[in-house]
C-alpha cells in the first residue's frame, strides 16, 4: 500500500499577488513621475513584484508538472479556471516592469503574455457562451479572462509604440466589461448572496473603470476628456460600494483571496495621477494624493496578513498526494 503524503497546492488566483504587487510598483513610477518621491521605492518595489512574479509563475508550472490532476481540474471549474487568466495579466504587468530596465526582455515577455492571453481568454470565455453555467458561480471573476488582459494589453501595447493594436485591445476590455456587468450585477440582486468564502472576490468589481482608465489614456493623447474623468469617477463609486460592504465581505476570515482588492486600489490613483501628469488641474490633484495613500494603506495591509499568514503556515492549502509507483 502506497503512504499518502501532504502537500501544498496552489491556486491560479495566487497571481492576483503578482498584480497587485506589480500594479502598486506602477503607480508608485507614475507618481515619481509627478511627484517628488525617492525613486530608490519605485525599483525597489519594482524588483520585489517582478521577484513576486516569477516565483508565482514557477509555482503554477510546478503544479502542472507534480499536481497535474489539481491543475486540470482547476481549469475545469467555472469559477476557479477564470483566475488562471490573471496569469497573462501579470506577465503583462511584468513586461510594462522590465521595459524600464530592458526594452528587449520587456517585448518578448509582452509577445508571449499577449498570445497566452488570447488563447486563455478565448477559451474561457467561450464556455459562457455554450451555456449550462451555474448562475450561483457568476462573480466578478468572469472580468478576469477578457476585461483584465485586454486592458492591460492595451496600456502595453501602447507602451510599445503600437498605437492602434492598444486602441483594438481596448475596445475588446470596455465592450466585454460593459456586457458583463450587467450580468453581474443581476446576479447579485436576485439570485441568493455570494457565500462567505467568495465575498472577497467582490473587490475586482473597482478594477475594470479604473484599469480600463489607465488604458485609455495610453491609447490616447492631450487634456483628458469627460470620458477619462468618467472612469475615474465610476471607479471610485465603485471604491466607495466596496467599502459600505466591507462589513459583509469581512465575515470570511482573512484569505489570499482578499488581493482581489489590490488591482483596482493601485489602479485607482493610477488613473488620478495619470489624468494630472497629463495637465489637468483642480480637485483631481488632490483627489490622486488621497487615493495613493489609501492605495499604499490597503495594499499594504494585505501584503502583512498575507506574510502573517505565510510564516504560520496558513497561507498555502494541503491536499494528500498519493506517490506513484516505480
Amino acid at each position: 500500500m502506497q503512504a499518502k503524503t501532504n502537500d501544498t497546492v496552489m491556486p491560479a488566483s495566487f497571481f492576483g499577488i503578482a498584480v497587485g504587487s506589480l500594479a502598486l510598483a506602477n503607480a508608485w513610477r507614475v507618481a515619481a513621475r509627478i511627484w517628488d518621491v525617492p525613486h530608490g521605492i519605485v525599483d525597489t518595489l519594482t524588483i520585489a513584484a517582478l521577484a513576486v512574479w516569477v516565483i508565482v509563475l514557477a509555482a503554477y508550472a510546478r503544479k502542472w508538472v507534480v499536481q497535474r490532476e489539481q491543475a486540470q481540474a482547476e481549469w475545469q471549474h467555472p469559477l476557479q479556471s477564470s483566475f488562471i487568466a490573471l496569469g497573462p495579466t501579470s506577465s503583462l504587468l511584468a513586461a510594462l516592469a522590465l521595459a524600464n530596465y530592458s526594452h528587449t526582455a520587456g517585448l518578448v515577455v509582452f509577445a508571449v503574455a499577449v498570445v497566452v492571453q488570447l488563447a486563455v481568454g478565448v477559451h474561457l470565455q467561450g464556455r459562457v457562451w455554450q451555456g449550462g453555467r451555474n448562475p450561483e458561480l457568476t462573480t466578478p471573476a468572469i472580468y478576469l479572462p477578457a476585461v483584465a488582459p485586454s486592458f492591460v494589453a492595451a496600456t502595453a501595447a501602447a507602451s510599445f509604440g503600437w498605437q492602434q493594436v492598444g486602441m483594438l485591445f481596448f475596445g475588446a476590455g470596455m465592450l466585454s466589461w460593459l456586457a458583463i456587468e450587467s450580468v453581474i450585477l443581476h446576479r447579485a440582486a436576485v439570485h441568493t448572496p455570494l457565500p462567505e468564502a467568495l465575498r472577497p472576490v467582490l473587490g475586482i468589481q473597482v478594477a475594470p473603470p479604473v484599469v480600463g482608465g489607465v488604458a485609455y489614456m495610453s491609447v490616447t493623447h492631450g487634456v483628458p476628456d469627460l470620458f477619462a474623468f468618467a472612469l475615474l469617477g465610476y471607479g471610485i463609486y465603485q471604491a466607495l460600494l466596496m467599502f459600505r460592504l466591507l462589513p459583509w465581505i469581512r465575515r470570511q476570515p482573512f484569505a489570499p483571496s482578499y488581493w482581489a482588492f489590490t488591482f483596482g486600489a493601485a489602479a485607482l490613483p493610477t488613473l488620478a495621477m495619470r489624468i494630472v501628469e497629463r495637465g489637468a488641474t483642480g480637485e483631481v490633484e488632490w483627489i490622486a494624493v488621497g487615493l495613493f495613500v489609501v492605495a499604499n494603506g490597503v495594499v499594504g495591509a494585505i501584503a502583512w496578513k498575507t506574510m502573517s499568514a505565510w510564516v504560520a503556515g496558513r497561507l498555502l492549502p494541503r491536499v494528500e498526494v498519493v506517490p506513484v509507483a516505480r
